[in-house]
């Protein structure tokens, strides 16, 4: 029934639409500062594989940081700096917004992992509505219009496809 609500329903279009452009300005001022700022994600990273929670609690992810991310660490910047900022575009817009709000909850969890709370739970609990709530968390925003034209033009491969397998099969 409550998905049902989350799912259809008008006035949860609303109450979403103000879900998501919050939860959008938060991961946009994040970016924002980030992408025009001097951002270094080494340092926090540095911090996250010093952690001793994170060391205890988490060893694979702490594995991932020490080897992977450590050494990728420019990368990773630039990779949270746009993705922040990416995310709340999405959001705030209503453009992809399933796409943005699933980018956006894997950071809010991979922060989590490494040893930070701030607003992340926060953040993961009202991103989770607009996952749920799927195309009607977009419904006030660009979705509306991007939706139907990726499913009309994911179709319209699709019908071509099978013409042409149609047609093979019937030639042969």
């Amino acid at each position: 029934m409550f998905m049902n609500f989350l799912r259809e329903n008008r006035y949860a279009v609303g109450i979403l639409t103000l879900i998501r452009v919050y939860i959008g300005w938060s991961w946009l001022t994040a970016g924002w500062g980030k992408v025009t700022g001097e951002f270094n994600a080494a340092g926090f990273l540095m911090g996250a594989i010093n952690n001793e929670t994170v060391i205890e609690y988490y060893p694979t992810f702490h594995a991932f940081l020490e080897n992977f991310a450590i050494p990728n660490a420019e990368m990773f910047s630039v990779m949270v700096a746009w993705g922040e900022l990416l995310v709340g575009l999405g959001l705030i817009f209503g453009v992809l917004t399933t796409t943005a709000a699933f980018f956006g909850i894997m950071m809010n969890f991979a922060f989590m992992f490494a040893g930070t709370l701030s607003t992340n739970p926060w953040m993961v609990l009202f991103t989770i509505f607009i996952l749920a709530a799927g195309y009607n968390a977009g419904r006030f925003g660009g979705d509306h219009w991007v939706i139907p034209f990726i499913r009309q033009q994911f179709l319209n491969k699709r019908n071509k496809k099978r013409k042409v397998v149609n047609d093979t099969v019937t030639a042969s």
